[in-house]
């Protein structure tokens, strides 16, 4: 009975070497209801991911092995492992490690010390939007690109266009309804949530990157002055 119960609740992967933090966010997030396991280092974590992928990963940045924001890095270029959500805590709260994390495809960020309620609210949260990519269809635009959200695949006329995870959750969200005119901010919304510690004009240098990469299918992407993005056909 106790084996059916678990089988709906949420894993937890705690990548965490300080034991006293480690155990707590361990035992509070089973009492609060997800099946939760801590990992010193990130080769232990590794080395787990043989037997079980989590359903999220809890990522400190300074560990005695290895840096989290490789580690990071390591999962969202692994096709295995690139669609398991990870969020970065960390003592570190200067801007750059936030933006860094972020970029390279981190789901969201909490700076120590943190509460453990908000920790649980923000798993929930991310675990929710992760689940509402599940089954997504892949778009078609325009008849020569084509973007699988869960497969984190886009291509055009059947090339295989390679984005940054950032670039990615951009063409995806605008995408998603085609026509409608996104303003900055909501993108920014979209991918970092409360975190909007980057400046607007951030967002026009990825669509730029953005643009370059999907060759003859870019002018699909259109700037609206003053307002936002779109993709229209």
């Amino acid at each position: 009975m106790d084996a059916l119960k678990d089988a709906f609740k949420h894993r937890i992967a705690v990548v965490e070497d300080e034991p006293d933090i480690a155990g707590l966010v361990v035992s509070h997030l089973r009492k609060d209801g997800f099946i939760a396991e801590s990992h010193p280092t990130g080769g232990s974590f590794f080395l787990s991911l043989r037997k079980r992928i989590p359903d999220l990963v809890l990522l400190d940045l300074m560990l005695p092995d290895m840096d989290g924001l490789d580690i990071c890095r390591t999962l969202k270029k692994n096709e295995e492992w690139s669609r398991i959500p990870v969020i970065i805590m960390t003592a570190k709260g200067e801007e750059t490690d936030r933006i860094i994390g972020l970029e390279i495809g981190a789901d969201d960020y909490v700076t120590k010390p943190f509460s453990l309620k908000e920790l649980a609210a923000r798993i929930r949260a991310v675990l929710r939007r992760s689940a509402e990519k599940t089954g997504t269809k892949a778009i078609d635009v325009g008849g020569i690109l084509s973007i699988d959200p869960e497969k984190h695949d886009v291509r055009c006329k059947g090339a295989a266009v390679e984005l940054t995870s950032t670039e990615f959750k951009i063409l995806s969200l605008l995408a998603s309804k085609k026509g409608r005119v996104f303003t900055r901010d909501q993108i920014l919304d979209h991918l970092w949530g409360h975190e909007k510690i980057v400046l607007d004009r951030t967002i026009d240098v990825h669509i730029k990157n953005l643009r370059e990469k999907l060759g003859p299918a870019s002018h699909f992407v259109k700037n609206i002055r003053g307002v936002g993005y779109k993709v229209e056909e």
